[in-house]
């Protein structure tokens, strides 16, 4: 019996690796539909905890943080630094550098 997307997706979240991130569209494709970047947040947002997700290692396709200030924000984003993601002048992550190959 094949997979749903929903425990494609969460396979995929489970192999980042501390230190990298990958983005919703990048979790998207690997669960092998390019164009539900937006239901990988719903799972995020609902099966974080459920699921022991390292949800702080999912991001925007520009490195940056899509929780707004206050609202997660802030904790998000020290818990990438203390894996050793760097932030730039506009708060955003070299992809290049921290993206996780899968």
């Amino acid at each position: 019996m094949s997979r749903s997307f929903y425990e494609r997706v969460i396979v995929a979240l489970k192999m980042i690796p501390p230190g990298q991130v990958a983005t919703y569209g990048q979790i998207a494709r690997y669960a092998g539909n390019p164009g539900a970047a937006r239901h990988v947040a719903y799972i995020l947002h609902s099966s974080s905890r459920k699921e022991d997700l390292p949800w702080q290692r999912v991001v925007n396709s520009k490195g940056g943080i899509s929780l707004k200030r206050g609202h997660g924000y802030e904790l998000q984003r020290q818990l990438l630094i203390d894996e050793g993601i760097a932030f730039d002048s506009e708060d955003r992550i070299d992809l290049e550098r921290f993206a996780w190959p899968g």
